[in-house]
Formats: structure tokens, sequence, C-alpha cells
């Protein structure tokens, strides 16, 4: 849609009479910027082409009346925005209802008169340029929104391990693995960006843990042990304040990550598909990750030994077929973290 007052608004005139165009022409030509087409496929074809600012079409004519060029225009997504004025003889005044209901603005009646002609073309494109106006603002205020989401996230993230050994980018490393995981599950792929972003807010309830818990360069006694499990509650105590998808689905992971597919693991000891999905898939992606990191109690894994554990692990601390999926994609996993590793040296 124009929005460029400089430039002249684009219409194209579509009927199948040469003097029924040339009559519009001569109204719209000295303010317009006017293209022709004298049959149906024409104009789809110069619609999807040039895009004009408003199309007026004739709806009697052979082979594609106006009715099914306006049903086509509506159904691409490129033309779909383009305002439809059918242009129709008097006789033809009673079939207004389908004409709006396959997605016309507006009709003007043949014989046309300049005025009202003028009139119908100029109100309808100020009201689309309106309605452009209001799809770039929410377009904006999305974008607004969706870096604010993303740089809570980012701060919660920080927040998880800011007293903790897990250094660099583990959390955004896990988080694209888990993406990649439900990606091959055949997720839905608003359910695969909530992931994305919920999976880095793991460890938030870490932020109520001692430091010296934290912090510890040896394997935890039992009782630090049983301090340490609280954090899973505490992130979900944090993160349960919102009602929002993606905040619902980080408090769950934040809760349930440490549960085990035999029931053996915490806070509540859930077994098998108890466990939520998004959080069994959190479960493989950060200890895979955990694993294949330096921690001041020990060295890291390579690869290939961080798979095998996974893969040995499956049916008591993983679901078994997301472990299944997990092995498959190894080449993907390893790009992504090979990808992450780059961003941290450059971190660094």
């Amino acid at each position: 849609m124009n929005t460029d007052p400089e430039r002249k608004y684009s219409i194209l005139v579509v009927d199948d009479i040469p003097h029924n165009i040339d009559i519009l022409k001569g109204i719209l030509a000295p303010n317009y910027s006017i293209m022709v087409a004298i049959n149906g496929n024409m104009a789809l074809k110069i619609a999807q082409e040039k895009q004009p600012d408003l199309i007026l079409l004739d709806i009697m004519m052979p082979e594609m009346d106006g009715y099914e060029v306006c049903t086509q225009l509506k159904s691409n997504p490129i033309t779909q925005g383009i305002p439809v004025i059918f242009v129709t003889a008097m006789s033809e005044s009673d079939d207004e209802t389908r004409g709006f209901e396959v997605g016309a603005v507006d009709y003007i009646s043949k014989p046309v008169q300049a005025a009202v002609v003028k009139a119908r073309v100029s109100t309808q494109l100020a009201l689309a340029d309106q309605q452009h106006a209001c799809e770039q603002l929410v377009k904006l205020r999305t974008l607004e929104l969706q870096a604010s989401q993303k740089a809570a996230v980012f701060m919660l993230g920080e927040a998880g391990h800011y007293n903790d050994n897990d250094t660099g980018v583990h959390v955004w490393r896990m988080a694209a693995y888990s993406a990649a995981l439900a990606r091959d599950c055949n997720w839905p792929k608003d359910q695969v960006d909530i992931l994305e972003l919920a999976a880095p807010m793991h460890d938030t309830g870490k932020i109520g843990i001692s430091d010296t818990i934290l912090k510890a360069p040896r394997k935890l006694t039992a009782e630090e042990f049983e301090l340490m499990k609280q954090h899973t509650s505490i992130g979900h105590s944090i993160l349960s304040k919102s009602e929002t998808p993606l905040f619902q689905m980080a408090a769950e992971i934040a809760l349930s990550h440490h549960e085990k597919w035999n029931g053996s693991g915490y806070p509540h000891g859930l077994s098998g598909e108890d466990i939520p999905l998004s959080a069994r898939i959190v479960s493989i992606t950060d200890v895979f990750d955990a694993l294949t990191m330096v921690r001041p109690y020990k060295q890291a894994w390579t690869i290939n030994e961080a798979f095998d554990y996974i893969r040995q692990a499956a049916g008591e601390q993983f679901d078994p077929q997301l472990v299944t999926t997990f092995l498959a994609l190894k080449p993907e996993i390893i790009r992504l973290k090979q990808q992450w590793d780059e961003i941290e040296t450059e971190n660094k």
C-alpha cells in the first residue's frame, strides 16, 4: 500500500470492454497511475507482479467473472490485502451480497459517474492506508514485546546461574538443543519457539540457593544436595507468577527437569509420561550439555562419551523415545555445539 505522499496511488482497472476502461481512465488518470487488464487471468498476473493499491473490477467477463477473480485475489497472500471495488451494471446490483462475501469492499454502478468514482476510490484508498498503518503499528508493538520478553528471559537465565559454576552460553546452547529435539518430534513452530525461550530459565530457582553450595568444587554432601533440590520448587514459584504460555512452560520445566523416567527423580518422583514433555526434553539436553562442559569437579566429556551416557540412561533417567530421537539428531547437535562454542570463545 502506498504510504509515500510523493508517489501516485496505482489502480488496476479490469474490464473486457475497452470503452469502459477508457471512461475510468479518463476519470482517474489525472490523479492516479492506471494499469489495465481485459480479462481475469491478466488481472491476476498484474496484481501479483505489480501489487496495485486498488482494483476496479468488472463482474461480467468471459471465461473468468469478477467474483472468481476476487476470490483468487483474496486467497493469495500477496494480493489479499488489495481493496477491490466491483464496477457493475444496475441490473447486477442484486448480487452485491455475493460480492462482499468474496471480499469486495464497495460497488460502483454503471454507467459510472465521475464524482462517485472519485469519491469511492478516494475513500477506499484512505481506509486501506489507515488499515496498513494499524497493521504496521501492531507489528512494531509485537516486535517490541518480543524484544522485552527475550530480555526478561536473558536476565532470568543469567540470574539462575549468577552464583553457579555454569559459565558462558550453557543455557542458550542447551535451549538450541531443546528446540532441535522438539522440532524433530513434530512440535508446531510456535511451541518450539516458546520452548527455546523457556528452556534457559530452567535453573532460575538457583537464585535461592547458597553460593557455598553452588560453587562447591566437589561432590555435594547428602544434606547439601537436599538443599540443592529446592531450586526446582523455587524456580517454579518464581516463574508461575505469570500466566503467559512462555512462563507457564518455563515454570513446568523448572519444576520437573530433574524428574526421571523411572520415578527416582525429584522433587515429586514423577515417572514416565506423567513428567511434562517439555521437561523430559530439557532434562536430556541439559545433562548432555553439562557433561560436555568443564566444571571445577570434572573435565569435559567428549561428545561421543556424552551421547553414550544419554543412550545408556534411556528408560531409566530419560524418556526412551526422546533418546532415540536425540541420538538420531547427532549431526545437528554437533553443529549447534560448534556454533555456540564459537560464540562463547568470541565473548571471552
